[in-house]
């Protein structure tokens, strides 16, 4: 049975709670990770990060912390809420130990509309909340000074916090605090939660990974006519590619006349991206062999899946002018990166129309693929309204293209012509179009 691996990450008796309630488990291994401050999250994750496949943060300062410092993504980790009957207990456990004349407390991480909601079902009109509600990331010496500065004016009688390392401080400072612990039943929630999407992320590391590599056309006319200095480039590239199908645990195999395809698995790849970028392949496989090379990457539930994709793939690399790397998934999503930057450039679905659209682009002469570029690009640039100009600056491409997929456009009902503009004192007026998705 596939088991999951949870770092439980946050204080002590927090990490100590989530273990207790998560019990024996036959689908998890819980690790945990405890700490005495946030800040030591980072040293945490950067050492255990191979040891873990979802993280279990105790509330939202660590959570927030390592997402604030690119430690984790959303996809990755998880943090059980405050509902307003952890809070409802920690009031109940005020009112034993302090008696009814509390009628000031100061609150922190709970937002206002958690607190509205408790008001509205119970009768708690006495009691007034100061908060210092927050999203993300704040430091606990900020969330300390704000409690003790309405202790020491008199404005409050106790002191509410959901840190434990403000809830020490003050109780060391003589300020009366109590903590808010998350409830077992949504301390269960998250750990069901990150269970799922742990088991779903070992199935989508297990689909196939294809690369494709395709070397460019050699622009030195004297390298192309010494077929002996070829056969060395050819070598070279041979010994990168095959270095680097060892690291992805993969197989290569040559194609044809410049093609070639590394054979791995999707976890696999990710993984070795985390440690090399994809400009730090091309630019080793030139320093290597002189060659310049342009990427596809296509994943696939079946080999044959991929194989299309990574092809898919190649075929939007070819149309863009700089060096592109495109990766194309089991969705038909398509996802351009700047290999230089290593950032996303631009992402669109190949695949979103349904049969009636289908059957109306047959006889346009636009592809559905183009269409959703320049959706997505509308996005990039968040706007709505274009000339074919801009079209074509978009593109790269000519300005009479962009005319003639403007037009293919408007017949289908996707762009509507809302007015003209003058680029001058001569020439045509440029019609502008208002882009109906």
């Amino acid at each position: 049975m596939l088991k999951i691996r949870l770092g439980i990450v946050g204080p002590d008796d927090s990490v100590q709670r989530i273990l207790e309630v998560a019990g024996e488990s036959e689908e998890l291994i819980l690790v945990p990770f405890p700490y005495r401050r946030t800040e030591e999250t980072e040293t945490i994750i950067r050492n255990n990060r191979h040891r873990v496949d979802q993280w279990f943060f105790s509330g939202q300062a660590p959570y927030h912390f390592a997402l604030s410092k690119g430690l984790v993504k959303e996809h990755e980790a998880s943090y059980p809420p405050l509902y307003g009957s952890s809070l409802l207990g920690t009031l109940l456990e005020i009112l034993f130990q302090e008696g009814h004349h509390i009628r000031n407390v100061s609150l922190d991480t709970i937002q206002q509309a958690e607190i509205e909601n408790i008001r509205s079902a119970y009768a708690m009109d006495p009691l007034t909340f100061h908060l210092y509600s927050y999203t993300g990331y704040q430091p606990a010496e900020d969330i300390i000074r704000f409690h003790r500065e309405l202790y020491e004016q008199g404005t409050i009688d106790v002191a509410i916090t959901c840190i434990r390392e403000v809830y020490h401080h003050l109780q060391e400072v003589g300020i009366p605090c109590y903590r808010v612990v998350p409830s077992q039943l949504s301390i269960r929630f998250v750990l069901q939660f990150l269970k799922v999407r742990g088991q779903s992320s070992w199935y989508r590391k297990s689909q196939l990974a294809i690369l494709g590599i395709e070397v460019l056309p050699v622009e030195n006319t004297t390298d192309q006519q010494d077929p002996y200095q070829q056969k060395r480039q050819e070598l070279e590239l041979n010994h990168v590619l095959l270095d680097y199908a060892q690291r992805v645990k993969g197989s290569y195999i040559r194609i044809g006349d410049g093609l070639y395809f590394i054979y791995t698995t999707r976890g696999e790849l990710e993984l070795h991206l985390h440690d090399q970028s994809y400009a730090t392949f091309i630019h080793d496989i030139y320093t290597r062999s002189r060659l310049n090379v342009r990427l596809g990457i296509g994943y696939g539930l079946s080999a044959l899946d991929a194989e299309q994709n990574v092809r898919l793939a190649l075929q939007y690399a070819r149309r863009q002018q700089s060096a592109m790397v495109v990766i194309v998934n089991e969705d038909k999503e398509v996802q351009h990166y700047d290999p230089a930057g290593q950032q996303e450039v631009m992402a669109y679905q190949q695949r979103q129309w349904g049969k009636e659209w289908e059957e109306r682009f047959k006889e346009a002469n636009i592809s559905p693929a183009t269409v959703a570029k320049i959706e997505s690009l509308a996005r990039h640039y968040r706007t709505h309204v274009i000339t074919a100009q801009e079209l074509s600056r978009w593109l790269h491409s000519t300005e009479r293209n962009a005319r003639r997929l403007l037009t293919e456009m408007e017949r289908l009902g996707l762009a509507k012509v809302t007015g003209e503009e003058q680029p001058g004192q001569r020439g045509r007026p440029r019609k502008v179009y208002e882009l109906k998705f």
